[in-house]
Protein backbone atom coordinates (compact mmCIF):
# COMPACT_ATOMS: atom_id res chain seq x y z
CA UNK A 1 0.00 0.00 0.00
CA UNK A 2 1.27 3.68 -0.61
CA UNK A 3 0.54 6.93 0.91
CA UNK A 4 0.09 10.07 -1.43
CA UNK A 5 2.86 12.13 -0.59
CA UNK A 6 3.80 13.01 -3.95
CA UNK A 7 3.13 16.83 -3.51
CA UNK A 8 4.84 18.81 -6.39
CA UNK A 9 5.82 22.11 -6.63
CA UNK A 10 2.75 24.01 -7.20
CA UNK A 11 1.13 22.51 -4.05
CA UNK A 12 1.85 22.58 0.17
CA UNK A 13 -0.43 21.05 3.28
CA UNK A 14 1.05 22.41 6.31
CA UNK A 15 -1.09 26.06 5.81
CA UNK A 16 -4.42 23.70 4.78
CA UNK A 17 -7.54 23.43 7.19
CA UNK A 18 -9.60 20.22 6.39
CA UNK A 19 -12.13 20.41 4.28
CA UNK A 20 -14.94 17.14 5.24
CA UNK A 21 -14.70 15.54 8.53
CA UNK A 22 -16.51 11.86 8.73
CA UNK A 23 -16.71 10.13 11.94
CA UNK A 24 -17.67 6.53 12.49
CA UNK A 25 -18.21 4.71 15.90
CA UNK A 26 -18.68 0.39 16.00
CA UNK A 27 -19.28 -1.85 18.86
CA UNK A 28 -16.63 -4.06 20.09
CA UNK A 29 -18.75 -6.40 20.74
CA UNK A 30 -19.37 -6.72 16.89
CA UNK A 31 -16.09 -6.52 15.63
CA UNK A 32 -14.95 -9.65 17.82
CA UNK A 33 -18.31 -11.51 16.82
CA UNK A 34 -16.46 -10.96 13.33
CA UNK A 35 -13.12 -11.53 14.31
CA UNK A 36 -14.49 -15.18 15.67
CA UNK A 37 -16.50 -15.85 12.66
CA UNK A 38 -13.83 -14.65 9.88
CA UNK A 39 -10.48 -15.90 12.50
CA UNK A 40 -9.08 -17.51 9.43
CA UNK A 41 -9.90 -15.18 6.36
CA UNK A 42 -8.80 -11.14 8.96
CA UNK A 43 -7.02 -10.54 5.14
CA UNK A 44 -10.65 -9.88 4.42
CA UNK A 45 -11.32 -6.98 6.81
CA UNK A 46 -7.85 -6.22 7.86
CA UNK A 47 -3.89 -5.75 6.22
CA UNK A 48 -1.25 -7.70 7.47
CA UNK A 49 0.14 -4.78 9.11
CA UNK A 50 -3.05 -3.98 10.92
CA UNK A 51 -3.17 -7.76 12.11
CA UNK A 52 0.31 -7.21 13.67
CA UNK A 53 -0.42 -4.00 15.25
CA UNK A 54 -3.06 -5.57 17.09
CA UNK A 55 -1.17 -7.84 18.94
CA UNK A 56 -2.63 -10.44 20.79
CA UNK A 57 -3.03 -9.01 23.94
CA UNK A 58 -6.24 -8.12 25.87
CA UNK A 59 -6.52 -4.70 23.93
CA UNK A 60 -6.24 -6.74 20.71
CA UNK A 61 -10.61 -6.73 19.54
CA UNK A 62 -10.68 -2.78 20.93
CA UNK A 63 -7.69 -2.18 18.50
CA UNK A 64 -9.00 -3.84 15.68
CA UNK A 65 -12.43 -2.29 16.42
CA UNK A 66 -10.96 1.22 16.51
CA UNK A 67 -9.09 0.64 12.82
CA UNK A 68 -12.47 -0.53 11.49
CA UNK A 69 -13.88 2.52 12.42
CA UNK A 70 -11.19 4.02 10.46
CA UNK A 71 -11.66 2.66 7.57
CA UNK A 72 -15.29 3.05 7.56
CA UNK A 73 -14.90 6.86 8.27
CA UNK A 74 -12.26 7.21 5.41
CA UNK A 75 -15.55 5.95 3.20
CA UNK A 76 -17.57 8.18 4.65
CA UNK A 77 -15.50 11.10 2.86
CA UNK A 78 -16.18 9.51 -0.56
CA UNK A 79 -19.45 8.92 -0.41
CA UNK A 80 -20.03 8.95 -4.27
CA UNK A 81 -17.32 6.72 -4.81
CA UNK A 82 -18.05 4.30 -2.18
CA UNK A 83 -21.46 3.73 -3.52
CA UNK A 84 -20.17 3.39 -6.92
CA UNK A 85 -17.87 0.44 -5.40
CA UNK A 86 -15.03 2.18 -6.94
CA UNK A 87 -13.03 2.28 -3.07
CA UNK A 88 -13.95 -0.18 -0.41
CA UNK A 89 -12.87 -0.53 3.50
CA UNK A 90 -9.77 -2.57 2.46
CA UNK A 91 -8.59 0.21 0.36
CA UNK A 92 -8.08 2.01 3.41
CA UNK A 93 -5.47 1.18 6.06
CA UNK A 94 -4.29 2.14 10.02
CA UNK A 95 -0.19 2.42 10.32
CA UNK A 96 1.96 4.05 12.67
CA UNK A 97 4.54 6.22 12.84
CA UNK A 98 7.94 5.88 14.40
CA UNK A 99 6.07 7.65 17.64
CA UNK A 100 3.44 5.37 17.48
CA UNK A 101 0.95 7.84 15.70
CA UNK A 102 -1.73 7.07 13.51
CA UNK A 103 -1.69 7.30 9.60
CA UNK A 104 -4.19 6.77 6.85
CA UNK A 105 -2.01 4.26 3.80
CA UNK A 106 -4.46 4.01 1.20
CA UNK A 107 -3.82 1.27 -2.08
CA UNK A 108 -3.08 2.79 -5.76
CA UNK A 109 -7.39 2.85 -6.33
CA UNK A 110 -7.99 5.00 -3.28
CA UNK A 111 -4.64 7.27 -4.40
CA UNK A 112 -6.73 7.64 -7.57
CA UNK A 113 -10.30 8.65 -5.93
CA UNK A 114 -7.69 11.35 -3.21
CA UNK A 115 -6.21 13.12 -6.27
CA UNK A 116 -9.24 13.53 -8.23
CA UNK A 117 -10.52 15.24 -5.14
CA UNK A 118 -7.01 17.10 -4.94
CA UNK A 119 -7.12 15.55 -1.60
CA UNK A 120 -3.30 15.51 -0.04
CA UNK A 121 -4.14 13.35 2.96
CA UNK A 122 -6.50 11.81 5.52
CA UNK A 123 -5.45 12.98 8.92
CA UNK A 124 -7.01 10.12 11.40
CA UNK A 125 -7.84 10.10 15.15
CA UNK A 126 -8.42 7.14 16.92
CA UNK A 127 -10.33 5.96 20.45
CA UNK A 128 -12.43 3.60 22.31
CA UNK A 129 -14.04 2.71 25.44
CA UNK A 130 -14.79 -0.37 27.13
CA UNK A 131 -17.65 -1.04 24.53
CA UNK A 132 -17.10 1.37 21.70
CA UNK A 133 -14.36 2.71 19.02
CA UNK A 134 -14.67 5.70 16.80
CA UNK A 135 -12.38 7.03 14.44
CA UNK A 136 -12.82 10.63 13.17
CA UNK A 137 -10.92 11.22 10.04
CA UNK A 138 -10.39 14.92 7.94
CA UNK A 139 -9.59 15.07 4.49
CA UNK A 140 -6.58 18.03 3.83
CA UNK A 141 -7.26 19.58 0.59
CA UNK A 142 -4.02 20.21 -1.70
CA UNK A 143 -3.55 24.23 -1.70
CA UNK A 144 -2.29 24.91 -5.67
CA UNK A 145 0.06 28.08 -5.85
CA UNK A 146 0.43 29.01 -9.22
CA UNK A 147 3.99 30.68 -10.32
CA UNK A 148 3.24 34.73 -11.65
CA UNK A 149 4.52 32.97 -15.04
CA UNK A 150 1.74 30.58 -14.56
CA UNK A 151 -0.95 32.94 -14.09
CA UNK A 152 0.40 35.62 -16.49
CA UNK A 153 0.12 32.77 -19.49
CA UNK A 154 -3.56 31.97 -18.69
CA UNK A 155 -4.39 35.45 -18.48
CA UNK A 156 -2.64 36.70 -21.53
CA UNK A 157 -1.42 33.96 -23.22
CA UNK A 158 -4.08 31.39 -23.16
CA UNK A 159 -2.63 28.60 -25.37
CA UNK A 160 -4.93 25.79 -25.91
CA UNK A 161 -6.72 26.95 -22.64
CA UNK A 162 -9.96 25.68 -23.70
CA UNK A 163 -8.50 22.46 -24.22
CA UNK A 164 -6.37 22.29 -21.26
CA UNK A 165 -9.83 23.31 -19.15
CA UNK A 166 -12.15 21.07 -20.51
CA UNK A 167 -9.22 18.60 -19.78
CA UNK A 168 -9.57 19.04 -15.91
CA UNK A 169 -13.43 19.57 -16.27
CA UNK A 170 -13.11 15.81 -16.97
CA UNK A 171 -11.01 14.56 -14.24
CA UNK A 172 -11.84 16.73 -11.61
CA UNK A 173 -15.06 19.01 -11.97
CA UNK A 174 -17.12 16.85 -10.06
CA UNK A 175 -15.06 17.20 -7.23
CA UNK A 176 -13.51 20.28 -6.96
CA UNK A 177 -14.85 24.36 -7.44
CA UNK A 178 -13.96 25.92 -10.61
CA UNK A 179 -11.58 28.13 -8.66
CA UNK A 180 -9.49 25.07 -7.53
CA UNK A 181 -9.58 23.94 -11.62
CA UNK A 182 -8.66 27.82 -13.21
CA UNK A 183 -5.67 27.49 -10.46
CA UNK A 184 -4.63 24.16 -11.78
CA UNK A 185 -4.80 25.69 -15.29
CA UNK A 186 -2.52 28.13 -14.16
CA UNK A 187 0.07 26.05 -12.47
CA UNK A 188 0.26 23.71 -15.86
CA UNK A 189 1.06 26.92 -17.40
CA UNK A 190 3.84 27.51 -14.97
CA UNK A 191 4.90 24.09 -15.60
CA UNK A 192 4.95 24.29 -19.40
CA UNK A 193 7.23 27.77 -18.87
CA UNK A 194 9.21 25.71 -16.92
CA UNK A 195 9.59 23.29 -19.34
CA UNK A 196 10.96 25.44 -21.75
CA UNK A 197 13.29 26.89 -19.95
CA UNK A 198 14.76 23.52 -18.69
CA UNK A 199 15.06 22.52 -21.97
CA UNK A 200 17.09 25.58 -23.71
CA UNK A 201 19.41 25.79 -20.24
CA UNK A 202 19.79 21.95 -20.33
CA UNK A 203 21.86 22.02 -23.90
CA UNK A 204 24.75 24.84 -21.98
CA UNK A 205 24.95 21.72 -19.05
CA UNK A 206 27.85 19.95 -18.12
CA UNK A 207 27.76 16.05 -18.37
CA UNK A 208 27.91 15.63 -14.64
CA UNK A 209 25.26 18.70 -14.01
CA UNK A 210 22.74 17.31 -15.70
CA UNK A 211 23.85 13.63 -14.30
CA UNK A 212 23.45 16.02 -10.72
CA UNK A 213 20.26 17.30 -11.86
CA UNK A 214 18.40 14.23 -11.91
CA UNK A 215 17.38 11.14 -9.01
CA UNK A 216 16.84 7.88 -10.31
CA UNK A 217 14.57 5.49 -8.57
CA UNK A 218 13.95 1.93 -9.26
CA UNK A 219 17.59 1.11 -10.77
CA UNK A 220 17.35 -2.39 -9.26
CA UNK A 221 14.60 -3.38 -10.50
CA UNK A 222 15.09 -2.13 -14.06
CA UNK A 223 18.72 -3.85 -14.27
CA UNK A 224 17.16 -7.31 -12.71
CA UNK A 225 14.44 -6.92 -15.61
CA UNK A 226 16.96 -6.54 -17.72
CA UNK A 227 19.31 -9.69 -16.82
CA UNK A 228 15.78 -11.57 -17.57
CA UNK A 229 16.26 -11.58 -20.58
CA UNK A 230 12.41 -11.09 -21.53
CA UNK A 231 12.64 -7.73 -23.20
CA UNK A 232 11.14 -4.96 -21.61
CA UNK A 233 7.60 -2.57 -21.80
CA UNK A 234 8.08 0.75 -20.56
CA UNK A 235 4.48 2.15 -19.70
CA UNK A 236 4.81 6.08 -19.54
CA UNK A 237 3.20 8.97 -20.63
CA UNK A 238 4.31 13.28 -20.53
CA UNK A 239 4.98 13.52 -16.83
CA UNK A 240 7.27 16.36 -15.95
CA UNK A 241 10.33 17.22 -18.18
CA UNK A 242 10.68 13.26 -19.52
CA UNK A 243 13.17 14.67 -22.16
CA UNK A 244 15.45 15.90 -19.31
CA UNK A 245 14.76 13.27 -16.85
CA UNK A 246 15.64 10.50 -19.28
CA UNK A 247 18.90 11.99 -20.80
CA UNK A 248 20.29 12.88 -18.01
CA UNK A 249 18.86 9.85 -15.76
CA UNK A 250 20.65 7.57 -18.56
CA UNK A 251 23.60 8.49 -16.94
CA UNK A 252 22.89 6.55 -14.00
CA UNK A 253 22.72 3.60 -15.35
CA UNK A 254 25.40 3.21 -18.83
CA UNK A 255 25.50 -0.44 -18.42
CA UNK A 256 22.20 -0.13 -20.55
CA UNK A 257 22.70 2.78 -23.00
CA UNK A 258 21.79 1.61 -26.70
CA UNK A 259 18.85 -1.20 -25.14
CA UNK A 260 15.89 1.64 -24.35
CA UNK A 261 13.95 2.27 -27.52
CA UNK A 262 11.46 5.29 -27.92
CA UNK A 263 8.61 4.55 -29.71
CA UNK A 264 7.00 7.50 -31.19
CA UNK A 265 5.29 8.60 -34.13
CA UNK A 266 6.79 10.43 -37.22
CA UNK A 267 6.84 14.20 -37.00
CA UNK A 268 6.44 16.94 -39.49
CA UNK A 269 9.05 18.39 -40.79
CA UNK A 270 11.09 15.52 -41.68
CA UNK A 271 14.26 18.08 -40.55
CA UNK A 272 12.75 18.39 -37.12
CA UNK A 273 12.27 14.66 -36.98
CA UNK A 274 15.19 13.69 -38.15
CA UNK A 275 16.59 16.76 -35.09
CA UNK A 276 14.75 14.50 -32.40
CA UNK A 277 16.19 11.25 -33.36
CA UNK A 278 19.72 12.19 -33.49
CA UNK A 279 19.36 13.83 -30.13
CA UNK A 280 17.90 10.42 -28.40
CA UNK A 281 20.49 8.70 -30.47
CA UNK A 282 23.53 10.95 -29.23
CA UNK A 283 22.31 10.30 -25.52
CA UNK A 284 22.03 6.75 -25.95
CA UNK A 285 18.55 5.92 -27.27
CA UNK A 286 17.16 4.11 -29.92
CA UNK A 287 13.87 5.45 -31.72
CA UNK A 288 11.09 2.65 -33.13
CA UNK A 289 8.06 4.09 -35.34
CA UNK A 290 4.75 4.12 -33.93
CA UNK A 291 3.64 3.46 -37.30
CA UNK A 292 4.12 0.07 -39.30
CA UNK A 293 6.82 -1.10 -36.90
CA UNK A 294 5.25 -4.06 -34.40
CA UNK A 295 7.62 -6.97 -36.19
CA UNK A 296 10.65 -4.49 -35.33
CA UNK A 297 9.04 -3.78 -31.82
CA UNK A 298 8.78 -7.41 -31.23
CA UNK A 299 12.14 -8.21 -32.81
CA UNK A 300 13.53 -5.51 -30.23
CA UNK A 301 11.98 -7.22 -27.14
CA UNK A 302 13.15 -10.65 -27.93
CA UNK A 303 16.31 -9.64 -28.02
CA UNK A 304 16.24 -8.51 -24.21
CA UNK A 305 15.99 -5.03 -24.68
CA UNK A 306 13.34 -2.12 -23.50
CA UNK A 307 10.82 -0.28 -25.46
CA UNK A 308 9.42 2.64 -24.15
CA UNK A 309 5.49 2.84 -24.60
CA UNK A 310 4.15 6.41 -24.23
CA UNK A 311 0.98 5.28 -23.66
CA UNK A 312 -1.52 8.71 -22.81
CA UNK A 313 -1.92 10.07 -25.99
CA UNK A 314 -5.34 9.47 -27.98
CA UNK A 315 -5.19 6.46 -30.27
CA UNK A 316 -7.85 5.74 -32.95
CA UNK A 317 -9.12 2.62 -34.59
CA UNK A 318 -7.67 0.14 -35.72
CA UNK A 319 -4.79 0.50 -33.35
CA UNK A 320 -6.79 1.99 -30.57
CA UNK A 321 -9.57 0.83 -28.16
CA UNK A 322 -12.78 2.61 -26.18
CA UNK A 323 -11.29 2.12 -22.30
CA UNK A 324 -11.92 3.74 -19.20
CA UNK A 325 -9.53 6.45 -18.24
CA UNK A 326 -10.47 9.06 -15.05
CA UNK A 327 -13.54 7.12 -15.57
CA UNK A 328 -14.58 7.74 -19.40
CA UNK A 329 -14.18 6.34 -22.26
CA UNK A 330 -10.74 7.10 -24.51
CA UNK A 331 -9.57 5.48 -27.51
CA UNK A 332 -6.48 3.56 -26.01
CA UNK A 333 -3.39 1.44 -27.98
CA UNK A 334 -4.26 -2.26 -27.67
CA UNK A 335 -0.40 -2.70 -29.07
CA UNK A 336 1.14 -2.70 -25.72
CA UNK A 337 -1.08 -5.59 -24.47
CA UNK A 338 -0.89 -7.57 -27.51
CA UNK A 339 2.98 -7.08 -27.30
CA UNK A 340 2.89 -8.18 -23.65
CA UNK A 341 0.61 -11.27 -24.09
CA UNK A 342 2.52 -12.23 -27.33
CA UNK A 343 6.22 -12.30 -25.61
CA UNK A 344 5.84 -12.00 -22.02
CA UNK A 345 7.54 -8.94 -21.59
CA UNK A 346 7.00 -7.51 -17.90
CA UNK A 347 5.43 -4.08 -17.95
CA UNK A 348 7.19 -1.71 -16.17
CA UNK A 349 5.37 1.52 -15.28
CA UNK A 350 7.48 5.08 -15.54
CA UNK A 351 6.73 8.21 -14.46
CA UNK A 352 9.36 11.81 -14.26
CA UNK A 353 8.23 15.14 -11.98
CA UNK A 354 10.03 18.32 -10.95
CA UNK A 355 11.11 18.39 -7.59
CA UNK A 356 10.43 22.07 -5.39
CA UNK A 357 13.97 22.56 -5.64
CA UNK A 358 13.74 21.90 -9.38
CA UNK A 359 15.75 19.12 -9.98
CA UNK A 360 13.75 16.14 -11.61
CA UNK A 361 13.24 12.38 -10.27
CA UNK A 362 12.67 9.30 -13.26
CA UNK A 363 11.49 6.43 -11.36
CA UNK A 364 10.66 3.21 -12.33
CA UNK A 365 8.05 1.29 -10.88
CA UNK A 366 7.36 -2.32 -9.67
CA UNK A 367 5.97 -4.45 -12.87
CA UNK A 368 2.31 -4.33 -13.20
CA UNK A 369 0.73 -8.24 -13.61
CA UNK A 370 -0.50 -9.44 -15.83
CA UNK A 371 -4.37 -10.08 -16.06
CA UNK A 372 -5.80 -13.08 -17.04
CA UNK A 373 -8.97 -14.20 -19.26
CA UNK A 374 -10.00 -17.16 -21.31
CA UNK A 375 -11.68 -14.38 -23.83
CA UNK A 376 -8.34 -12.78 -25.91
CA UNK A 377 -10.57 -9.53 -26.34
CA UNK A 378 -11.40 -9.34 -22.84
CA UNK A 379 -7.76 -9.66 -21.68
CA UNK A 380 -6.83 -7.41 -23.98
CA UNK A 381 -9.15 -4.27 -22.67
CA UNK A 382 -8.52 -5.14 -18.73
CA UNK A 383 -4.86 -5.32 -18.87
CA UNK A 384 -5.81 -1.98 -21.29
CA UNK A 385 -7.82 -0.37 -18.41
CA UNK A 386 -4.56 -1.63 -15.79
CA UNK A 387 -2.47 0.52 -17.74
CA UNK A 388 -4.60 3.27 -18.18
CA UNK A 389 -4.45 3.23 -14.31
CA UNK A 390 -1.19 3.44 -13.93
CA UNK A 391 -1.13 6.35 -16.39
CA UNK A 392 -3.91 8.20 -13.79
CA UNK A 393 -2.12 6.90 -10.81
CA UNK A 394 1.35 9.16 -11.97
CA UNK A 395 -0.57 12.20 -13.07
CA UNK A 396 -3.07 12.63 -9.72
CA UNK A 397 0.71 12.78 -8.09
CA UNK A 398 1.77 15.58 -9.96
CA UNK A 399 -1.41 17.31 -11.69
CA UNK A 400 0.17 20.58 -12.79
CA UNK A 401 2.92 18.35 -14.44
CA UNK A 402 0.81 16.25 -17.21
CA UNK A 403 0.21 17.30 -20.82
CA UNK A 404 -3.04 19.06 -20.27
CA UNK A 405 -2.78 20.42 -24.20
CA UNK A 406 -3.13 17.11 -25.46
CA UNK A 407 -7.19 16.24 -26.61
CA UNK A 408 -6.64 12.59 -24.76
CA UNK A 409 -10.69 12.36 -24.82
CA UNK A 410 -10.73 13.14 -28.78
CA UNK A 411 -14.49 12.80 -30.07
CA UNK A 412 -15.74 12.65 -26.45
CA UNK A 413 -18.26 15.16 -25.26
CA UNK A 414 -16.88 17.14 -22.21
CA UNK A 415 -19.53 16.23 -18.98
CA UNK A 416 -21.69 19.24 -17.84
Amino acid sequence: MTTPNHLSAAEAVSDTAPDRCAVDTVEIARVARLVEAMSGELDKLFSHQEIEDAGQGPGRIASLAARFAAKEACLKLFPRETALNTITAMDFSVVKDEYGAPHISVTPAAEIVLGRHLVAEIKISLTHSETTATAVALRIQRTIKPSWGGRFIFRWLPYRRKVILENLNRVYGANVEASQIDLLAQAHYGHLLKLLKELIQFRFLSAARKKSIVRVEGVPGMIEAFEAGRGILILTGHFGNFEVSTVAGIEHFPQVKGRIHFLRRPIKPKWLSDLLTRRFNQAGFGVVGRRGSLEEIVSTIEAGDAIVFPFDQYARRPEGIEVEFFGQAAGTYKSMAVIAMATGAPVIPAASWREPDGTHVLKFFAPLKPLLDDDVGQEIIKNTRAYNQAIELSIVRHPEQWWWVHRRWKNQKPRR
